[in-house]
């Protein structure tokens, strides 16, 4: 999970600080030496943490701070609009050109970073936003990249620009940016070589397709799992070619956050997306504040909500039939099936679950007691019923249920487990009339905290 290490740390920290009734200076400060600790331990730049600890300190020992009502929230208060302006404060989208004009855009980063899947991405969520994106394959080099490129262009029906690979990348950049203007595509997203260093070579290549092409807008890529690595690779790219922004991949594994947090204070350029897994629809706009509160153990609901909107393919009339049956106990097996694919198309439970306010604690526990194998035999246990049985689970007798353990492979101790939490599941249903938005309730994941599961 993102940032698990330094959330926890920083748990522990606050906890400390709200079981204070007063805080005087040291009190503050001791908390901040431990904070200074989390953050250097979790690969923050040693200069940005030092900037940082120094403006929260001279902001908490005021006066207004330690003599209020609750010193300790405020002090968090604090660190959370420290951590947003650390990170850049404002959100920051990739800039087009007005109208008709062709914006070209250049990806760059080290071999092994996720760029060009990350290309392929940001087609995507362009072409969501009404854009024609045009991929051009300018990684001549590495072995299966331009097929890579066209594999996911295909999967985001996006079209891929390619020459082969006995061209030099700034030809084939001008000549995509021709067949661009030719054929109706508003962007060009060049994918350009990477390599496992920063040599001579590759800045060279990139600063020449710059020079005879007309680039807008220089993306670069970094791992966010490789910490003060990320931001020393950012800091050289900017330094030899000028970039315009940074996209971190592989945040889903990064437990630390150093890069997130170093990235903006060190180079000066903003966060545009983090990549948070490897299907093509995970990629998230940075957005500082939303960023901070997850490292705070705060939850991240808006981001929950944005995500149920984009994968939550069900009509508003489909809704309100479900809202109805969930309410009377009436949740089927079938429902099930709907919810399980769902839920993985939005990340996983442990993703949503990490995104719920105070819900960090429990995710180790909740993580060891449901895993993807123990999820896969229970959608095993479903998918080997007959349509019939999923939709009245009643007709399921002993007969029945030892069939479907022959079906799923799995032992008819376990189906029948399954099944009677399943049943105790819908009498919870019809507790937690707000889940789909019901006028009652708690929102759409309002009731999922104290929901029990059926697996």
């Amino acid at each position: 999970m993102a940032f698990e290490s330094l959330t926890d740390k920083l748990q522990n920290v606050f906890k400390n600080l709200r079981n204070k009734g007063r805080l005087t200076e040291e009190d503050v400060r001791t908390a901040l030496k431990e904070v200074k600790m989390a953050l250097l331990e979790a690969d923050v730049n040693f200069k940005v943490v030092k900037q940082f600890i120094r403006s929260v300190e001279e902001r908490a020992v005021g006066a207004d701070v330690l003599n209020g009502l609750n010193p300790g929230q405020m002090v968090i208060k604090i660190v959370n609009e420290e951590m947003i302006a650390l990170m850049g404060s404002e959100t920051t989208e990739i800039t087009l050109q007005p109208g008709k004009a062709v914006t070209v855009i250049m990806m760059c980063g080290l071999q092994g970073a996720g760029k060009t899947t990350t290309t392929a991405k940001i087609a995507g969520k362009l072409k969501l936003k009404g854009k024609k994106p045009l991929l051009v394959a300018c990684d001549v080099y590495r072995p299966a990249a331009i097929k890579q490129l066209q594999i996911n262009g295909e999967k985001q029906q996006v079209d891929v620009f390619s020459m082969g690979e006995n061209h030099k990348p700034v030809n084939i950049a001008k000549a995509a940016l021709e067949h661009a203007e030719k054929n109706g595509h508003n962007v060009v997203i060049l994918d350009t070589a990477g390599r496992l260093h920063i040599d001579e070579e590759m800045m060279a290549e990139l600063q020449e397709i710059k020079e005879n092409v007309a680039v807008h807008q220089t993306l670069l890529v970094v791992d966010a799992m490789t910490g003060q690595d990320a931001v020393n690779v950012a800091k050289d790219f900017d330094d030899q070619i000028g970039i315009d922004g940074v996209v971190l991949s592989k945040m889903d594994g990064d437990s630390r956050g150093g890069a997130a947090l170093s990235v903006k204070a060190v180079t000066g350029k903003p966060i545009l997306y983090v990549g948070m897994g490897e299907k093509l629809s995970d990629l998230e706009q940075f957005y500082p504040e939303r960023m901070a509160s997850r490292i705070l153990g705060m939850g991240d609901v808006l981001t929950l909500i944005e995500k149920a909107q984009q994968n939550i393919d069900i009509d508003e009339e489909k809704g309100k039939q479900m809202t109805a049956r969930m309410k009377k106990g009436k949740f089927d097996f079938e429902d099930y099936l709907e919810s399980m694919k769902q839920m993985r198309n939005m990340g996983g439970l442990s993703s949503l679950m990490s995104m719920l306010p105070g819900m960090g604690k429990q995710m180790g526990d909740l993580e060891s007691a449901v895993d993807e194998k123990q999820l896969a035999r229970m959608e095993a246990i479903v998918l080997s019923m007959t349509p019939e049985e999923r939709q009245n689970p009643k007709l399921l007798n002993t007969s029945r249920k030892a069939r479907i353990s022959r079906g799923s492979g799995v032992d008819i101790s376990l189906v029948n487990r399954f099944i009677k939490q399943f049943e105790q599941s819908q009498k919870m249903m019809k507790q937690i009339p707000g889940m789909m938005g019901g006028k009652k309730g708690r929102g759409m994941f309002g009731g999922l905290g104290g929901m029990k599961f059926p697996f």
